[in-house]
């Protein structure tokens, strides 16, 4: 299986040239514009390797590291940086950063290192423990065998439905916005193309909903997003 790299960046150029110079070698890459968006993806699809921008909006790399190591301490982190400065690299690598990369950069020696670090991690990681399973009302959902069941029946779902109704189940009961749903599941190159999430939306509806036009499992929030809510089973009819 292809090791997957999230890529944070806010730079748009600078995130589209690097993802594919790593997926023409080989890996599966997601991106993110901010660190915030990162650590939401990273939730959902946990990452074999992380490249961090110091210097990005909001919460910065630096911070960012922090939420990194307490909600995954095993994976690792290559900084990527504008900043000139010795004292981001020291503080950086002190943070517990891997290894860091200035720019502007070789693709090939950007690929070197991921592929160093990776062989690195490799050798001493221990075994991780697979992602729980979540069960909302009578929604079963294991993302480790990649299964989903309503009330005991099998549902039958494709990548992006499943990564869209699993990033509802980490939130259930909470209104997830539209464009953190993109975020989340397609990166930050889909910014602008919720069409996507309303596609995937009504095909899921049509397969978890017992009638998909008045949906009571996934509920829109107008002008804000949706919500998953937990629905008991159905209960068994009367004797006639």
């Amino acid at each position: 299986m292809a090791r997957h790299i999230l890529i944070v960046d806010d730079d748009a150029l600078m995130r589209r040239s690097v993802s594919l110079h790593l997926e023409q070698n080989g890996y599966r890459t997601t991106t993110a514009a901010s660190a915030e968006d990162a650590l939401a993806l990273a939730r959902r699809d946990r990452p074999d390797l992380v490249l961090l921008d110091i210097g990005l909006p909001g919460m910065d790399g630096l911070q960012a590291i922090r939420h990194f190591q307490r909600d995954m301490e095993d994976v690792p982190v290559i900084f990527v940086t504008a900043r000139r400065r010795e004292l981001d690299t020291i503080v950086g690598l002190e943070l517990g950063a891997d290894d860091y990369i200035t720019k502007p950069f070789n693709l090939d020696i950007l690929t070197a290192h991921v592929r160093a670090i990776l062989r690195r991690a490799e050798r001493g990681a221990a075994a991780l423990s697979p992602p729980e399973p979540l069960v909302i009302g009578d929604l079963f959902i294991d993302p480790a065998a990649h299964v989903v069941t309503v009330g005991g029946r099998p549902v039958d779902l494709t990548g992006k439905e499943f990564a869209v109704l699993h990033t509802l189940a980490l939130e259930a009961g909470h209104v997830v916005g539209t464009e953190d749903i993109l975020n989340r599941v397609w990166g930050a190159e889909f910014m602008g193309e919720p069409q996507v999430v309303y596609v995937n939306i009504r095909w899921l509806r049509e397969k978890l909903e017992s009638n998909p036009n008045k949906p009571r499992r996934i509920i829109n929030v107008r002008g804000v997003g949706y919500k998953l809510v937990p629905l008991a089973a159905d209960p068994p009819a009367a004797p006639v």
